[in-house]
């Protein structure tokens, strides 16, 4: 059975930091899953990165990620979740919520190691493997 996966930036971070090439363990790892990105995942890794060789080949495989567009109707979801949660007393990210809301809009789990998506309910959330851990 094939998942549609969104990955959470803080798995291509952890990746880039213990010197992978996230394009190469990600394809290995989620093997006959679809992969999926939102402009917000991309923007929080891309900035970060230091070399632009590094950086044009990340926004290659990003180019081929299943991307989730952050149109009007994402931002609406978003922003209606994050007063939402806020007023039950549990304040996240803003970021955080906007990449939940883009995994819920397309029906993909989320592969993260950030606790914080645990308070999206009805969100799946898959953990990287041992082997990709430690960071």
């Amino acid at each position: 059975m094939r998942i549609l996966v969104l990955v959470d930036s803080n798995v291509f971070i952890g990746l880039l930091r213990r010197g992978l090439d996230p394009a190469e363990v990600l394809s290995d790892w989620i093997g006959s899953g679809d992969l999926a990105t939102c402009g917000m995942v991309r923007l929080e890794v891309e900035r970060g990165l230091r070399v632009e060789k590094i950086r044009r080949r990340l926004g290659s495989f990003f180019d081929v990620l299943i991307n989730v567009p952050t149109n009007n109707k994402i931002w609406e979801l978003a922003t209606s979740l994050a007063w939402s949660l806020d007023r039950a007393g549990t304040t996240l990210p803003a970021q955080d919520i906007l990449i939940a809301t883009c995994a819920q809009e397309i029906g993909a789990a989320i592969l993260t190691d950030d606790k914080h998506f645990e308070a999206f309910e009805g969100l799946q959330i898959l953990k990287p493997s041992i082997e990709l851990r430690g960071w």
